[in-house]
């Protein structure tokens, strides 16, 4: 069998997205081996809905359903805007999370209605204050003055699968640079460390918003770029760049 994919990044966060609806969970541990297979941080597939004007069907590396993603809904955007699946420049995207809104701002940049984030109980966990947000998907906040990379490296999986969170979680370690910019790692649920996490950065800002840590127009520096969050309204608002790499089929 032939399937026709194109590789799509946003600030590194890496997806291969399908052209027909065939994303399954095996098929994505397949693709994503990055030694056996095309390598990424998840596969998707556009999808037919009856309340949004499209859907999509998201699986991550390990092939574990996700709810949500930042960086991929961008780059979701953007593959649909190109091959004229959607032709408006504005339009809504049913997910697990609900529905969400992506902006194309040019051939690289989308601006996205990443919905409003949902708080939960503060708790301390592997020595550290620690906030817990859901963008959709559920988020586990640490501001620090410890070294953020080495903490996703020694503390991520750990927390990820700590039994108070029975679905496991996304794990954030943040540095205040200023009041409106930040320094963020991020240790993803379902793929381990990755060079970027759209719904991290969005969470990361809500919880420091909330508690008066940073303005509410912030700049997330993560390893693989910069993402700009807005959440001076209700609603969180997500920029960032979406890329194609390159386009191909895989033979099976």
């Amino acid at each position: 069998m032939s399937i026709k994919f194109e590789k799509w990044q946003g600030l590194g966060n890496d997806f291969i997205i399908l052209f027909d609806d065939i994303a399954t969970s095996d098929l994505a541990i397949r693709l994503c081996d990055r030694n056996f297979g095309i390598g990424a941080d998840g596969i998707f597939c556009p999808t037919k809905s009856v309340s949004a004007d499209i859907g999509w069907k998201f699986f991550n590396s390990d092939g574990t359903i996700a709810q949500m993603c930042g960086n991929g809904i961008r780059c979701f955007a953007q593959f649909v805007k190109k091959h004229n699946i959607v032709s408006k420049d504005t339009f809504t995207v049913e997910t697990l999370a609900g529905i969400k809104i992506p902006e194309i701002i040019d051939n690289k940049k989308v601006r996205v209605n990443m919905g409003t984030p949902v708080f939960d109980k503060n708790i301390e966990i592997e020595g550290y204050k620690a906030f817990l947000v859901s963008m959709g998907n559920p988020h586990c906040v640490i501001f620090t003055e410890d070294n953020t990379e080495n903490l996703a490296k020694t503390k991520g999986k750990v927390i990820e699968n700590n039994p108070v969170f029975p679905e496991k979680t996304n794990v954030e370690f943040a540095n205040i640079i200023s009041n409106n910019r930040i320094k963020m790692n991020v240790w993803e649920r379902g793929c381990g460390i990755t060079l970027a996490c759209g719904t991290g950065a969005c969470a990361t800002i809500a919880a420091g918003v909330k508690n008066g840590f940073i303005s509410n127009i912030c700049d997330v520096v993560l390893p693989g770029g910069i993402l700009n969050i807005d959440y001076s309204k209700e609603n969180i608002f997500m920029t960032g760049d979406a890329v194609c790499v390159f386009s191909g089929e895989y033979l099976e």
